[in-house]
């Protein structure tokens, strides 16, 4: 453990400041012991969107650029909460409130996990608070925890992932919800000669928590990159019951994605799931990276794209025919944002590159994939309409795989149609290492992590894990 104080003692730092501060803390750890593999934890937030002062919208700040900026140098995980609501919350404005508050700064760093707040925690004991309710339904959004509701779809959704933050109890619909020890999560105390414990919550504590599974997952698996450690996290999420439940009365299918993603990110994730695959729901991991631009006759043009050939067990899966099953798909880089602050309104100017991910349709032969492929490419980098019909099956859609620099997806459908789609493409799409070819950008690398899993739904029992792991053993990771 490792500790960095970047609040004064007395008063408080200049917002102009707050990038600059961290990336000093983050410089001080790692000139300490440059080796150590580390994930930072920095549970601090503001409302001030320092560069405007006003209320954050998504759109990058020096302190959030500064954020992206270390994970993208130091190659490092970075866990920092979406911003906890201030001032009472009353039952009757759950969960509105909570989608009129916005996430706060530095929360719209594209690179760092970013955490929002769940809770489980429903259960009243002391006899004080006897006729008392919670505000949170169990398994929903902690009362506290903010959204990204009300940002436009150009910017990172937020948050990523949701820990227990804890809930409030009122013994009024109308009056003030309050912190009771019975929902509240057990620490240490920072003093332990004054105390040993102490209670805490919110998204502060859904961050430690966060940062916590990330240690965990490494201490498993210390070969794995950073993006690889934050993908796994967000692969692992899923929404509870009463995340899926808590929308609108009958929602479009772009309504429930939305709230979904923007209120609850991807969901709570699972360290057991993060870690170890089974017989019938197994996880795949790969990574890699190729140079998106290259310059030529004077011009900065696309280069490399990355083709995966998906070992699917396909006799397997073809004996199993109509039986429902699940793919889901995740990719995680880090993006190097832009040393200007001239073009932050754009996300394309903003972003170093960008990743884009395809799936082999059931349908296509491989010939034609690659050709869709390079239709893609070609389409988003001439800044023109897709021409390509959208892959059915999944379940948030194409249009969600453009947000930030984390994307991920589940697609639901048949074993027949599961076996034929064994081919994913990943391929670049512009930012300013294209754009602006002064500060040449064009000749750089960008690694990804790329996770792949199968899950066979309805208990069907068949063994998918032997087959894959005879076949990649020997050549690609595979998680245990």
């Amino acid at each position: 453990m490792e500790s960095v104080k970047i609040l004064p003692d007395q008063g408080k730092n200049d917002p102009k400041l707050y990038g600059a501060i961290t990336k000093e803390a983050v410089s001080r750890a790692e000139v300490s012991n440059p080796k150590r593999q580390r994930v930072i934890c920095m549970p601090v937030t503001s409302e001030i969107h320092n560069d405007t002062g006003q209320n954050n919208t998504g759109v990058p700040s020096s302190w959030s650029a500064a954020v992206d900026q270390i994970c993208f140098e130091f190659q490092r995980l970075m866990v920092i909460p979406v911003g906890n609501i201030r001032g009472n919350i009353m039952l009757s404005e759950y969960p509105d409130r909570n989608d009129l508050n916005p996430a706060e700064n530095p929360s719209q760093a594209w690179n760092a996990l970013v955490v929002g707040a769940y809770t489980d925690k429903v259960n009243i004991v002391d006899p004080k608070y006897a006729k008392w309710q919670t505000i949170a339904p169990a398994g929903d959004l902690s009362p506290r925890s903010r959204t990204s509701l009300l940002w436009t779809d150009l910017w990172p959704i937020r948050p990523d992932v949701t820990f227990e933050g804890g809930n409030l109890a009122t013994d009024n619909v109308d009056s003030p919800g309050m912190d009771i020890d019975d929902l509240q999560l057990l620490t240490t105390y920072y003093q332990p000669n004054v105390r040993k414990f102490n209670l805490f919550g919110d998204t502060s504590a859904a961050t430690a928590l966060c940062s916590y599974m990330a240690a965990r997952i490494w201490a498993k698996h210390p070969e794995y990159w950073s993006e690889t450690v934050r993908a796994l996290i967000v692969h692992s999420a899923e929404w509870t019951d009463a995340m899926r439940s808590n929308l609108p009365k009958k929602p479009s299918q772009s309504q429930k994605v939305s709230i979904l993603l923007r209120r609850y990110g991807y969901g709570v994730p699972n360290l057991e799931r993060a870690l170890f695959s089974s017989k019938n729901d197994l996880t795949m991991i790969c990574e890699d990276q190729l140079q998106p631009f290259h310059k030529e006759d004077g011009k900065v043009k696309t280069k490399e794209m990355n083709l995966h050939i998906l070992p699917w067990p396909t006799q397997e899966l073809e004996k199993l025919r109509e039986a429902k099953v699940e793919m889901r798909v995740t990719l995680s880089y880090f993006i190097e944002p832009n040393p200007g602050e001239r073009g932050w309104q754009n996300k394309h100017s903003y972003a170093s590159y960008g990743l884009r991910l395809a799936v082999k349709r059931s349908t296509e032969t491989l010939a034609a994939f690659r050709q869709r492929i390079n239709k893609e490419a070609r389409e988003t980098e001439e800044n023109v309409t897709s021409t390509v019909t959208p892959d059915i099956g999944w379940f948030l859609g194409p249009k969600t795989w453009t947000r930030g620099s984390i994307h991920s997806d589940i697609w639901e459908g048949t074993a027949a149609e599961l076996a034929q789609k064994d081919s994913i493409g990943i391929y670049p799409v512009g930012g300013w290492w294209r754009y602006n070819s002064r500060w040449e950008g064009w000749n750089k690398t960008a690694r990804y992590a790329l996770i792949v899993s199968l899950r066979v739904v309805n208990d069907v029992e068949v063994d998918i894990y032997t087959p894959i792991s005879n076949k990649i053993k020997q050549t690609v990771p595979i998680n245990m």
